[in-house]
């Protein structure tokens, strides 16, 4: 299995790179500021929570890597990801209203202080061989606030019912219209887990310290 794993990692990196280097829009701070009306009424109140898939707290975005952002953004257009309201969304941006929205989350509320290398809080017995077993560190990083390319998302501190949600999405049926997320790496990992299981990880890399914060917006300026 570990090999495996190993061997998707590799793809996986190999992607992200391909990816990386698509994205030919560089983003602008101050005009992504004047972009993200539509994202303030979810991700700009402090506890706010949707009602799809489940109930549960929408996202930190702020302080989240711009890349990310970006590609799951894309993700979203695409298809991939299958959220209604956030393809609603998604399909009316154009590479560059992307690439600068994503800009602006990057450094919104952005914290001074860097992270310690790994978490201060260590994992119960059970998260540990959890975590060892999704070779979590591989990609998120030894923190879950570093991952090894910032296509990929900063997990520490996330929402802790927003990344069990996740989390189960890449286990759903592929032909569910409207629920689910299409990712090779994640679905293969997600699906070694029971849902108990999954929720033990999500429970404790919520409760870690991260970059990733809800700073109050309002749609009036």
């Amino acid at each position: 299995m570990n090999k495996t794993l190993t061997t998707l990692f590799a793809l996986a990196v190999a992607s992200v790179t391909a990816f990386s280097h698509a994205q030919e829009a560089k983003g602008d701070v101050e005009a992504g500021k004047q972009k993200i009306a539509m994202c303030i009424g979810c991700h700009g109140i402090p506890g706010y929570q949707a009602s799809f898939p489940e109930v549960h707290r929408v996202p930190m975005i702020s302080g989240q890597n711009a890349k990310y952002i970006a590609a799951a953004l894309v993700a979203y257009q695409k298809g991939e990801r299958k959220h209604p309201t956030m393809r609603g969304i998604a399909t009316s941006l154009s590479e560059q209203d992307i690439a600068d929205m994503a800009a602006y989350y990057e450094q919104h509320g952005k914290k001074g202080a860097d992270l310690p290398a790994k978490p201060s809080r260590e994992p119960s017995v059970q998260v540990a061989e959890l975590l060892k077993k999704g070779a979590c560190v591989s990609c998120h990083g030894d923190n879950f606030a570093k991952p090894i390319d910032p296509s990929y998302p900063k997990i520490a501190g996330q929402h802790s019912d927003y990344l069990f949600v996740a989390l189960k999405a890449y286990k759903a049926d592929a032909r569910n219209p409207n629920l689910g997320r299409s990712n090779a790496i994640m679905g293969g990992i997600s699906k070694q887990f029971t849902n108990a299981e999954l929720k033990a990880l999500a429970n404790y890399i919520g409760s870690i310290d991260g970059d990733l914060q809800v700073v109050p917006q309002s749609r009036f300026r």
